[in-house]
């Protein structure tokens, strides 16, 4: 059991508290917070005072694990381009626990990311909500599967127009993505009328989102291809995560009218593709003002994973209000990742997934002090 006393606590949830302590049982769950905190004797204290607590912050679309830092093509494993359709692929099959990135990521304060298959193919995998630290990603593992990645514009085109195949245009990707789906709802049918059919992998992934059991998370920049998927969202009644939204800002009324939340960014990037050419750390400010649920990404490793907090300092910077930007790394990825009862808030009864920092994290000399997990010190800036 370990008590965190004397610093300023960022429940997320219940605002700021000054002076708190946080509780954290031997079962690593949180047991009670609040400034009048009952210390069991026999609990290891950590003295924060002076010091920022918050909870381990979140990436809702991470590539850590299988695009592993240093190692170059030998482990960029995020991508089955031999079929434009591969949903019955796991990014845990895949996953690297010794990824350097990992130790980074834990260091800048992100406990936990939804690791994604890339965007190479139309509909691309099963992505798996997994905590960053551990050795054995079963352990790891917080939900899984929990979002299935498809893609909408450039990346699938360039692939299969490459190969001379289909899709080589946005109509053949929107023509593919509904194929998968049609082929999914005859399976279905198949299924229900006699359980002994001959079982597919793929067409078992994509009925879990038929199903609405995992939502569907589509990669879409511009603000036509954001609309495609969510049409094609909408004729089979899939739940609907747009990623990355570049431009996301200009359909911000399809998005409410529809109540799509967006993993947006990342934006710290240069404009490697015409795509991205509006990318602005001023889009999740605009999402959040207009009601939109959104969470700040970082696409890693298109932008190093322990460079979260700075995306989300910079979308302050922007016009992003403070709290809109705390929340778009804890309680609503959390959500996101379909892990928000555990994670995303200083809460009893949640993890303690808790991260102490030396200043504000959105102040840019401030560092990473302790990286707890399940009440477990498994970063000490000190040490």
């Amino acid at each position: 059991m370990i008590a965190i006393k004397g610093g300023r606590l960022e429940t997320v949830t219940h605002g700021a508290i000054a002076n708190g302590t946080v509780l954290v049982g031997d079962d690593g769950k949180i047991a009670a917070v609040g400034t009048e905190v009952d210390i069991p004797i026999g609990a290891t204290v950590i003295d924060a005072s002076g010091q920022y607590v918050f909870p381990g912050f979140i990436d809702s679309h991470s590539h850590i694990g299988v695009f592993s830092d240093g190692e170059g093509r030998g482990s960029a494993d995020g991508n089955e381009l031999t079929d434009p359709v591969t949903p019955g692929v796991r990014v845990i099959d895949a996953f690297n626990t010794a990824d350097v990135a990992l130790r980074d990521a834990i260091q800048g304060g992100i406990t936990a990311a939804w690791v994604t298959p890339g965007s190479g193919n139309v509909i691309g995998g099963q992505g798996s909500t997994v905590r960053l630290w551990g050795q054995n990603i079963d352990d790891m593992v917080l939900k899984s599967p929990s979002g299935m990645k498809s893609a909408m514009g450039e990346n699938p085109k360039r692939v299969y127009g490459d190969k001379q195949k289909m899709p080589s245009t946005r109509l053949g990707v929107a023509r593919v993505m509904r194929q998968a789906f049609y082929d999914a709802q005859d399976y279905r049918r198949q299924l229900e009328k006699d359980p002994e059919h001959k079982r597919n992998v793929d067409l078992d992934a994509l009925v879990m989102v038929l199903n609405r059991q995992i939502p569907f998370r589509t990669h879409a920049h511009t603000a036509d291809d954001i609309l495609t998927a969510l049409r094609i969202g909408r004729e089979f009644g899939v739940d609907h995560i747009i990623e990355h939204g570049t431009e996301a800002y200009k359909v911000v009324d399809e998005l409410l009218r529809y109540n799509i939340p967006v993993s947006c960014g990342p934006a710290l990037v240069a404009r490697v593709k015409v795509e991205v050419r509006g990318r602005s750390f001023k889009t999740p400010g605009i999402l959040a003002k207009n009601g939109v649920k959104v969470s700040i990404i970082t696409d890693h490793p298109v932008v190093p994973e322990q460079y979260l907090v700075v995306s989300a300092a910079l979308a302050v910077r922007e016009g992003m209000e403070e709290q809109d930007a705390i929340r778009a790394l804890t309680q609503t990825p959390a959500d996101l990742c379909g892990v928000g009862d555990r994670l995303g808030s200083i809460d009893p009864g949640k993890d303690g997934d808790i991260v102490i920092w030396n200043g504000h994290p959105f102040e840019y000399r401030s560092k990473v002090a302790k990286t707890i997990i399940c009440g477990q010190v498994v970063y000490n800036a000190d040490k």
